[in-house]
């Protein structure tokens, strides 16, 4: 499905001298201009409290990009793309900063063409989310004629009743379909792909459903520790700054029905209605379905409390209570400081109910498998039992791999090329809806209420997979950890 070029706009990213601005934003509208993905007429006006004029954020922007970016920066390259960047310094607790934005936009929509249709993305912290809103319609940069959207990073929302107040702070001014809640996993090639290899492939179809499928395990880990961000992890946790958002989302797009259409509103009611059906635990069932941890070292990191509770680690089972899901344990887990650097999704199929081999060569043999890996090596690979090449019947698992940079060549966009892209074509596939982020705080608020009653996480080396307590959550089965 080849899609139409977007309209031209002002990309106004707030928090325009901030690390995401540097490491993603620039870089990936570096790209897309690059590679002619959008058209000439595009304009991106930064701000922030930083003291720049037009040329020394251009030159700053030009560091980060050559340093970040997966195209290399050309004379020609850099020659168009600086010709669209501006930059208004200011504070977004100053209204000034709003009347000199209108006037430099205004501007922006003589010179450039843009039509008065404008994508605000919010790099900030996100206290300054609904205040940011507030002032772009209180002084009037709404009314341009052009269409407005507003893309909001993560986290959305401390809790449930957070989210709750700045879903309704932010509906105030721009309609629902028109607010990007981004979460940058669902911008990733091999997540798009989990539509495509579910619906456009029909030997898993029947097989994907309770009858089949024993568990599923999704890891998203991290080889580093908080590094910097220690004081931003302490108002955080591993639940709410992974355990919530990416988790849950790759969990939704596993377990979801087929859409009607391939169409955002489709997909999307099927991801909620995926989080819908989750259990509930209550804080008291917490204890048997919830484990937490904190790597060692973890309290002599820069800006972190010394007496911290604050997990590094989580894992949880949740339960999907539909009839293709009924009974099948979905275990989820992240931390910092583990072996490696993965995000990785495990299908375990149902083991035959007779092995012919056991009393051959091997005690058990390992169950089919799907395993998907979003990052590194984007690919799948599929388990199952093979004969070995000896005269005795000795069954080995074997693995049957596809990888995407080997078949389709390296250069694949990164995903906030691909989110800032559908953003302006106002495509709200790959972005969260207001009841999916309320459903997936229902889920997560009472382990948040269980561990608020006191007690400590359970201590990790690192390097290791995390606590006791992770393993002992699968009871019999056993976590597979990435090779």
């Amino acid at each position: 499905m080849k899609r139409s070029a977007p309209d031209p706009c002002a990309v106004v990213i707030f928090g325009a001298s901030g690390d995401l601005t540097q490491r993603k934003l620039f870089p990936a509208l570096h790209n897309l201009q690059a590679e002619g993905q959008l058209p000439e007429e595009t304009s991106v006006v930064g701000t922030s409290r930083t003291r720049y004029d037009d040329e020394a954020f251009a030159t700053a922007m030009r560091d980060a990009i050559e340093k970040h970016s997966r195209l290399p920066v050309t004379n020609e390259s850099w020659e168009v793309f600086s010709h669209d960047i501006a930059y208004v310094p200011g504070d977004v607790n100053d209204d000034d900063l709003f009347r000199v934005l209108k006037e430099r936009l205004e501007r922006v929509d003589e010179e450039r063409d843009t039509q008065g249709n404008r994508l605000w993305y919010l790099a900030t912290l996100p206290r300054f989310f609904g205040p940011i809103a507030e002032k772009i319609a209180k002084h009037g940069l709404l009314d341009t004629g052009g269409w407005q959207r507003l893309v909001v990073e993560k986290p959305f929302g401390h809790d449930l009743r957070s989210a709750k107040e700045l879903n309704t702070e932010l509906s105030e001014r721009f309609s629902e379909k028109d607010i990007f809640r981004i979460d940058h996993y669902l911008g990733k090639e091999t997540v798009q792909n989990l539509l495509v290899f579910r619906f456009a492939n029909a030997i898993f179809e029947p097989i994907w459903n309770r009858h089949y499928v024993d568990n599923v395990q999704i890891t998203v880990a991290e080889d580093i520790g908080v590094e910097t961000r220690g004081s931003f992890y302490e108002q955080t946790g591993a639940l709410r700054d992974v355990g919530q958002n990416h988790l849950l989302q790759l969990m939704s797009l596993i377990a979801m029905e087929p859409p009607v259409s391939w169409d955002a509103e489709a997909i999307r009611n099927e991801k909620v209605q995926v989080l819908k059906a989750v259990r509930r635990w209550g804080p008291s069932d917490c204890e048997s379905v919830i484990a937490r941890g904190q790597y060692d070292s973890y309290r002599d990191e820069q800006g972190v409390d010394e007496h911290s509770s604050t997990e590094t680690f989580v894992a949880m089972n949740l339960v999907i209570e539909n009839w293709r899901w009924a009974g099948v344990p979905f275990y989820l887990r992240t931390g910092k400081k583990l072996p490696q650097k993965t995000t990785q999704i495990r299908i375990e199929f149902q083991r035959v109910p007779h092995l012919l081999f056991a009393k051959t060569s091997v005690e058990e043999l390992e169950p089919n498998a799907l395993i998907i890996r979003i990052q590194p090596n984007e690919g799948f690979s599929l388990t199952f039992g093979a004969k070995a090449p000896t005269h005795d019947i000795n069954v080995e698992t074997a693995h049957m791999n596809f990888d995407y940079e080997m078949h389709f060549g390296s250069g694949t966009p990164e995903a906030y090329e691909r989110l800032l892209l559908d953003a302006m074509l106002g495509d709200a596939t790959l972005f969260t809806r207001a009841d999916e982020i309320e459903e997936a705080w229902e889920i997560v608020d009472p382990m948040l209420q269980y561990w608020s009653k006191g007690g400590t996480p359970g201590a990790y080396k690192p390097g290791t997979w995390g606590p006791r307590a992770a393993e002992d959550l699968l009871g019999t089965r056993r976590w597979h950890n990435p090779e």
